[in-house]
């Protein structure tokens, strides 16, 4: 296929390995490296840890082989959103863009470029949160910490404005960096610990008293409300999907990539908890310091010079996942704008680069104003059981566009049809019912900030009639 395009197209210059990359690289970030302590707070077990993990991944496998299905019959830029708008309406893909946009993609980026400059602090104590640039009174404007995510943001940003080709080629590097970083600390985990001892730090903690939860249905339930940080640690593998308009032959590579990057990222991370619990076990996983798992392996077994090491990998990893995210998020904002549902301009693709630069600043703009607000943090968790419910909903467009459009050609039919579609339903649906009796304040929340979208799409749609009218 030709990968020539003209003037306001897309290029589509990206091949099989590209995509798995552009997968598996938005998935791995700083998460895999710290929130299997909170997990393992939470199930307070050896066995129930590593089957939180297990589960997370066989969702994320059925999720990807689901999205697959839609991904090969609508190869369009925009992913989702597109799959949506087709499936149910207009509306429906537009609240999805409005979160995507408000929270759940630029909430990501900014709190993946904190992280960013967090560990870079590690190496330069100068990067710090309490380390102020500007201050105004007593209010504090920008930290050094926020300068340099900012400016991580703006330099990945700048890369992919150059060409999708230029966005792949940062995205491979740091993909395959991460990869050999991941399975170097698994090695670590698994067979350099057999003279280390038990970590230090536990030595000086106490015994760890499991938090209460409003369990409706015992451990079950339990394992669900700890899933969260898993699922959300596999979470952006359908980024893939944004950008389906700059693939070679999407309908069969989206497929294949979309399996192999979530196959790939799955192994990976049941095989580093393995680590971890043998490196460190449960108590030390529990109370890792600052909650850097993979840093306390590291400087468990090679002293502080680990934890500079561990630093580096973590940075690797977060850069890598955050060029994936910003590459994938800005193509929705343009689908969006072809639509007619957001700014003209968003919609324009650059004659040069062929990239959709004015949705890319839009983007980076936006997930620069999380950064300064220090709220990003707090709108990430409100959007978790809002993530979740659009998941279903994309899901369960396989099921309806296979009854509104049964003539649609589909390259690809998920596998296990309608019954692997269904238990990842069943599971998704059962984490939400459990974060709403356990965390209704963030539920409603994030329920909340995706329901703007209905006015804001409203107020949209007659503004356009009135242009329309008008010309």
């Amino acid at each position: 296929m030709s990968t020539n395009a003209k003037e306001g197209e897309f290029i589509q210059g990206l091949g099989l390995f590209d995509a798995t990359m552009v997968v598996a690289g938005s998935m791995i970030g700083s998460g895999i490296f710290i929130v299997s302590v909170n997990t393992a707070k939470i199930v307070n077990n050896y066995w129930l840890l590593l089957l939180v993990w297990l589960l997370t991944g066989v969702m994320t496998i059925i999720g990807a082989l689901s999205y697959a299905e839609l991904a090969a019959a609508l190869p369009k830029a925009g992913g989702v959103y597109v799959y949506l708008k087709e499936a149910w309406n207009e509306l429906v893909g537009f609240v999805f863009g409005w979160t995507l946009l408000l929270v759940i993609q630029t909430g990501t980026i900014a709190a993946v470029a904190v992280a960013t400059a967090k560990f870079l602090g590690v190496m330069f104590p100068w990067i710090s949160s309490a380390n102020m640039l500007i201050n105004i009174g007593n209010i504090h404007i920008l930290s050094t910490e926020q300068f340099v995510a900012i400016s991580s943001l703006i330099i990945l940003t700048a890369i992919n404005c150059t060409g999708v080709k230029s966005g792949a080629m940062v995205q491979n590097i740091f993909t395959i960096a991460k990869v050999i970083a991941l399975l170097g600390l698994i090695i670590v985990g698994l067979f350099f610990v057999s003279n280390a001892g038990v970590p230090e730090y536990i030595a000086n903690a106490n015994t760890y008293a499991q938090p209460e939860f409003k369990l409706l249905f015992g451990v079950a339930s339990l394992i669900a409300i700890a899933s969260v940080g898993a699922l959300f640690s596999s979470d952006a593998w359908f980024g893939v999907t944004f950008i389906a308009g700059e693939i070679k032959n999407p309908a069969k590579v989206l497929p294949l990539a979309l399996l192999l990057g979530t196959g790939l990222v799955t192994v990976l991370y049941i095989l580093a908890n393995v680590a971890y619990l043998n490196a460190l076990g449960l108590e030390g996983i529990q109370f890792a310091p600052e909650e850097r798992v993979g840093t306390a392996i590291m400087q468990h077994v090679f002293g502080p010079t680990g934890a500079i090491v561990m630093a580096i990998i973590i940075l690797v990893s977060t850069i890598g996942c955050n060029n994936g995210l910003i590459m994938a998020g800005s193509r929705v904002y343009w689908a969006m704008a072809k639509d007619n549902l957001f700014f003209k301009m968003v919609g324009k693709i650059d004659p040069k680069y062929n990239t959709p630069i004015i949705s890319l600043i839009v983007q980076c703009t936006w997930a620069s104003i999380l950064c300064l607000s220090g709220q990003y943090n707090d709108l990430l968790e409100y959007i978790i059981c809002t993530g979740l419910v659009f998941y279903i909903l994309t899901i369960l467009c396989v099921f309806r566009l296979r009854k509104k459009q049964p003539d649609l050609p589909r390259p690809y039919k998920v596998i296990g049809y309608p019954y692997l579609p269904i238990i990842y339903i069943f599971m998704a649906g059962f984490i939400v019912l459990n974060l709403l009796v356990d965390k209704p304040k963030y539920c409603i929340g994030g329920f909340l900030i995706a329901l703007t979208g209905i006015p804001v799409y409203l107020i949209w749609k007659k503004v356009n009639q009135k242009r329309e009218i008008n010309e």
